[in-house]
C-alpha cells in the first residue's frame, strides 16, 4: 500500500485536501487503547510527527494510511470516518459538495451510524482481505469489478450487486477506469444478535 513515513507521502496540508477531519477520533481510539502517538505510528508504519499533525488536525492522511493507522488502533477506516461526524436522524449527502478522499473514497452516510455507505472510485487494494461483523453488499453503478468473496470470484458489471454476510473474507478490485462502487454495510460497532438458538 502507499501511504509513506511523514506528512509529505501519507498526506496533505488541511487546506489542500477535503478529506473528513479524522484526528479527533483517531486520538480518543489511541487514548482509549492507552497507545502513546510512538506505538501507533510504529504499527501503522508512519512517522510520529505526522500522527500527531493527523490527531491535531493539521495534516490529512490518504486513504491507505488511514487504513494503516486504523488497523494500528484495532478498528477500521470506515470508523474513523464515521467518527469524523456527529449522527444525524436525516442527513442528505449531495454530490456536488461531499468530496472524495484522496484515495477515491466519498461516505454516503456521515456519523455514527447504524449502517455506512460508501463510494470508492479509482484503484482498489486488491492485496487487502476485508471482514466485517455486519453484512454488506457490493452495488456496480458504473463500469465493472471483480469481486472475490469465500474463495470464489465472480464478475460484476454496471447495476450488479454481491451480498456479503458478516465475518465471511472478501476482496474486491476495478476492472475498468471510471468503476464506482457502492459498498452499503452494517457498521461494525454495531453489535450483531444472534437470533438463531431455539
Amino acid at each position: 500500500m502507499n501511504g509513506g513515513k511523514g506528512g509529505s507521502s501519507a498526506g496533505t496540508g488541511a487546506g489542500g485536501d477535503d478529506t473528513p477531519r479524522v484526528g479527533p477520533g483517531i486520538r480518543r481510539r489511541r487514548r482509549a487503547l492507552e497507545l502513546t502517538l510512538a506505538e501507533v505510528a510504529r504499527r501503522a508504519g508512519v512517522s510520529v510527527p505526522f500522527l500527531s499533525q493527523v490527531e491535531n488536525g493539521r495534516s490529512r492522511p490518504s486513504m491507505s494510511s488511514l487504513q494503516r493507522i486504523a488497523d494500528a488502533l484495532d478498528t477500521t477506516a470506515v470508523q474513523l470516518l464515521a467518527s469524523a461526524q456527529a449522527p444525524r436522524p436525516v442527513d442528505v449527502v449531495r454530490g456536488d459538495t461531499e468530496p472524495a478522499t484522496r484515495g477515491g473514497v466519498r461516505p454516503l452516510v456521515r456519523g455514527r451510524q447504524r449502517l455506512h455507505a460508501l463510494e470508492f472510485t479509482g484503484d482498489h487494494d486488491w492485496g487487502r482481505e476485508y471482514r466485517h461483523r455486519g453484512d454488506e453488499v457490493l452495488y456496480v453503478a458504473d463500469g465493472s469489478a471483480e469481486v472475490e468473496a469465500d474463495g470464489a470470484r465472480h464478475l460484476l458489471r454496471r447495476g450488479d450487486t454481491l451480498y456479503c454476510a458478516a465475518e465471511l473474507p472478501h476482496r474486491w478490485r476495478p476492472l475498468e477506469p471510471g468503476t464506482r462502487v457502492v459498498v452499503v454495510g452494517i457498521a461494525d460497532h454495531v453489535q450483531i444478535l444472534d437470533d438463531t438458538g431455539p
